[in-house]
């Protein structure tokens, strides 16, 4: 087993977890692990807030530019990744930054092996009228266990019943969640309101002013609009801006808008789902987690 100490930096999108991690990773002699939906992407350099390659080249980062803007991000995806950092890492330490705290609950929490799903299952999917009922006939015990709105989950009972001829409900029973095999120590950034909102604000506007809205036009020229990634806060509004739905004063206050719905969300998700972590302000947590890096 391991004896590498992992350290999880949690927090709203824009309170400036990715330059705390940084900071950490030059003072302790680590590598960053980033557990981010839209970094993991190739191409979506300023729309993610993606490390820029300076900050790259000076710290090893793992989990970015790994998939292609058609290919799907998952918690599996993350846990694997994550095991394949650890294994490969030089450093004593290994940092994990990003917000799909989601996906870092599942893994540590423990996910189910998933059946190999194949691309014609996918099709037999998607063209179901109403996935919702379908599951419901097929499980109705998990089908109730969720809200018709979570296409996620409905999506992931579907394929797991195409792929494996059993019921989702059953098929968990028998593949029970397999446990994180490394202990993570979480600590998550705590910001007022009022100044989280000022600096979504000012990174809305330095990604628009960077280019943001051609950068997903570019790439709209090579991939489809429904795409996973382009359904991501920011790509999305982008995307509506180039179809003429909104004009741009719209687009960046719905951007604006709709991160802090997502802080919110992540706020609330952090407070309530992780044991023992620490909240605190920046610069405070900086020294905390020094402090316990020594001890």
């Amino acid at each position: 087993m391991s004896q590498k100490k992992l350290l999880a930096i949690l927090g709203a999108s824009g309170s400036g977890k990715s330059a705390l991690a940084l900071d950490l990773a030059k003072k302790l002699d680590a590598e960053i692990f980033s557990l981010d939906s839209l970094s993991i992407y190739k191409n979506i350099n300023i729309l993610s807030a993606k490390p820029t390659k300076q900050e790259l080249d000076s710290i090893k980062h793992y989990g970015v530019d790994v998939l292609e803007i058609s290919q799907n991000n998952n918690a599996m995806l993350f846990k694997n990744l994550l095991l394949e950092a650890i294994k490969k890492t030089t450093k004593n330490t290994l940092i994990i930054v990003g917000g799909s705290s989601f996906y870092l609950k599942a893994i540590i929490d423990g996910l189910s092996p998933m059946p190999e799903i194949s691309s014609e299952i996918k099709l037999q999917i998607n063209s179901l009228q109403d996935p919702y009922s379908t599951l419901k006939s097929i499980d109705k015990d998990f089908a109730q266990s969720i809200k018709p709105q979570d296409t996620y989950r409905i999506k992931k009972g579907l394929e797991i019943y195409f792929a494996s001829k059993i019921p989702p409900t059953q098929y968990f029973l028998h593949n029970p969640p397999q446990k994180f095999p490394y202990k993570i120590t979480t600590f998550c950034i705590s910001i007022a309101r009022d100044i989280l909102r000022e600096k979504i604000i000012l990174r809305t506007q330095k990604m628009l002013d960077l280019g943001g809205v051609e950068e997903i036009q570019n790439l709209l020229k090579i991939y489809p609009k429904n795409a996973q990634p382009f359904k991501a806060i920011g790509p999305k509004e982008c995307i509506d801006f180039l179809e003429r739905k909104i004009d741009f004063q719209t687009l960046k206050e719905q951007i604006n808008t709709h991160t802090m719905q997502l802080a919110k969300r992540q706020t609330t998700f952090n407070k309530t789902q992780f044991k023992n972590i620490n909240f605190l302000e920046k610069n405070q947590l900086f020294d905390e987690i020094l402090r316990q890096h020594q001890a």
